[in-house]
């Protein structure tokens, strides 16, 4: 998936988050981050934290991968 936007993240985490059978309170627990984090993230805040925000990934087994514009 292509991530250009908050709301892209966010859809992601809930997603598998709830596919985990995790609530938000016990995603947070696993992260080492506050539920009202786990919270805003899933509403797709744009303040939210992006050390934070990779914690929560790590904790889902999310991976990232990103690649450079090709160069001419």
């Amino acid at each position: 998936m292509n991530i250009k936007s908050p709301e892209d993240i966010a859809e992601i985490v809930k997603e598998a988050r709830k596919s985990q059978g995790l609530t938000q309170a016990k995603l947070a627990k696993l992260c080492g981050v506050g539920l009202r984090f786990i919270s805003d993230l899933e509403n797709a805040k744009s303040t939210c934290q992006i050390d934070k925000i990779l914690k929560v990934l790590t904790g889902l087994g999310i991976k990232i991968n990103m690649s450079l514009p090709a160069t001419e």
